[in-house]
């Protein structure tokens, strides 16, 4: 699977994507200390994705183990923007949820103006399930609205039904 835990030798990789300045309106670039607090949380789990053995993105899932079976993926970044992989990238994180981390439902946001992200999780399946209004202080400094975005187990099980993947 393209999709690994992160170490501590990604630190340095992770912050070079959240703190990219294209970023800065959508991604919180933490500190050093905080990521890996997050890597070492039992309700979290950072990971990294790769192609052909190269680092291309990372996410953090958040909630693990929560009674529901929710699973939140708080925070996500590719390398390279405009290289093509956001469907891939986000298919291959949404796999990771449900056959390593065994959700029963996968939730995430956007920021509201970040219409690319939007799209790409509209692509991926993820259901549109509403707006929080000035919800989120973003590292730039304003307050921005978030669209939810969610999927649940038996959806993500048809959609890898309908491409021919088997569930496990």
């Amino acid at each position: 699977m393209p999709v690994r835990p992160a170490t501590p030798a990604d630190v340095a990789f992770i912050r070079r994507i959240a703190g990219r300045i294209d970023n800065a309106r959508f991604i919180a670039d933490e500190p050093d200390d905080k990521i890996l607090a997050h890597m070492q949380a039992p309700d979290r789990e950072v990971v990294i994705w790769s192609r052909d053995g190269n680092r291309l993105g990372f996410g953090l899932f958040a909630e693990i183990g929560d009674p529901s079976g929710r699973i939140e993926l708080r925070r996500l970044g590719l390398n390279r923007i405009d290289g093509g992989l956001g469907r891939v990238f986000i298919n291959d994180l949404t796999d990771y949820a449900f056959d390593r981390l065994q959700a029963q439902r996968l939730w995430l946001d956007a920021v509201l103006e970040n219409t690319r992200a939007q799209a790409v999780y509209d692509r991926a399946g993820f259901a549109r399930e509403g707006i929080l209004r000035r919800h989120w202080k973003r590292p730039c400094g304003d307050v921005s609205d978030l669209v939810l975005f969610g999927m649940l187990r038996e959806e993500w099980e048809a959609l890898r039904a309908a491409s021919g993947e088997v569930s496990v």
